[in-house]
């Protein structure tokens, strides 16, 4: 579907996450139609009720509930379903679970002929990006992740925190993995053209602890899922921050996950780097400069990645509907730990 004037968005998945993110969206005017997408309709028609009642506070828009089927003619489809992490669960177990999900309902929201842009959501977010990408055989460019979007804000709010100045004149930016090998940039951090530890000088603040607030923006996501049980908020804002980029063609660069072909030597995975996104999705990823250890963490955080997706059964999608959307004995909820 090409962009034109009538603006549509479809969630997939609308527990928490996915709820944010429709939430986000709405509220910022750029779209014209909503649909919310869930196995659990009645979930979803709930979450559809309360958009719509807020109807006469924002411009108009269209909202309401929706099949799988109705996201293939989308400017956009947000995925943030998922199966959630069980006690005693690992990272991996997460993986081939949602991978499941993946594949049953993927080959009903997609059309290969559309120009919709898929925005994967549902973590682990890298592996999951490479899988779409794997399995639906759609260009790089229109299969994107969320990536390190929030990440790299968590990171210039810890910063802006501690230099007291406002968060949107900090250019500091966390690539590689959405996860514990993330990897902050902070030689290449700056505010208002000043390394962050010059401007603390300039500002008479004490010298930041780099090594703190690494560890801080690593952490970000389990110190809040330990104390409300999830992360949904600032991800519902990222991904708003995404879509606005992507529908007003802005050319902004973001920390969006998406293939990686011999940046940094590495080739054949998905992470996040500083990357320009507009109407085409993740046009054009920008090779900056780092220091020698940021290069070797990001390649370490490349492997981490590679060691996961290379277990994974990637063979492509057949062009057909699933009806059986679960993987036997597994309960379904959008997944909304880790971000």
């Amino acid at each position: 579907m090409p962009f034109d004037d009538q603006r549509k968005i479809a969630v997939v998945g609308v527990g928490a996450v996915g709820a944010s993110s429709a939430y986000a969206m709405m509220i910022s005017g750029l779209i014209d139609e909503l649909v919310l997408v869930d196995i659990n309709r009645e979930r979803a028609e709930g979450e559809a009720m309360d958009l719509a009642h807020g109807a006469s506070f924002i411009k108009p828009i269209k909202i309401y509930v929706g099949e799988y089927e109705d996201c293939r003619d989308a400017d956009l489809i947000i995925f943030s379903a998922g199966v959630p992490q069980k006690p005693g669960e690992t990272r991996l177990d997460l993986v081939f679970k949602n991978l499941e999900v993946l594949k049953q309902a993927l080959p009903r929201c997609i059309d290969r002929n559309s120009d919709t842009i898929l925005l994967m959501v549902t973590n682990p977010v890298d592996v999951l990006t490479y899988a779409a990408l794997r399995l639906t055989d759609l260009p790089p460019d229109r299969v994107i992740g969320s990536g390190t979007v929030l990440d790299s804000s968590r990171f210039r709010y810890l910063i802006s925190e501690h230099c007291r100045v406002e968060a949107r004149n900090i250019h500091a930016y966390v690539v590689g993995e959405h996860g514990d090998t993330e990897v902050p940039l902070w030689s290449l951090a700056n505010i208002a053209g000043f390394s962050v530890q010059d401007f603390c000088c300039q500002r008479g603040v004490p010298c930041l602890d780099q090594e703190a607030i690494t560890r801080r923006v690593r952490e970000a996501a389990y110190e809040v899922i330990a104390r409300k049980g999830a992360t949904y908020y600032a991800v519902g804002l990222a991904v708003k921050r995404i879509c606005e980029s992507i529908l007003r063609d802005e050319n902004s660069i973001l920390t969006v996950s998406g293939l990686i072909d011999g940046e940094y030597g590495i080739s054949d995975v998905c992470l996040s780097l500083p990357s320009i996104v507009n109407r085409r999705g993740r046009v054009r990823i920008l090779p900056v400069p780092m220091s020698a250890e940021e290069e070797e963490a990001l390649r370490h955080s490349a492997a981490a990645l590679k060691e996961i997706q290379q277990r994974l059964d990637l063979t492509p999608l057949p062009r057909k509907e699933h009806r059986d959307f679960l993987p036997p004995g597994y309960e379904y909820r959008e997944f909304t730990g880790y971000h």
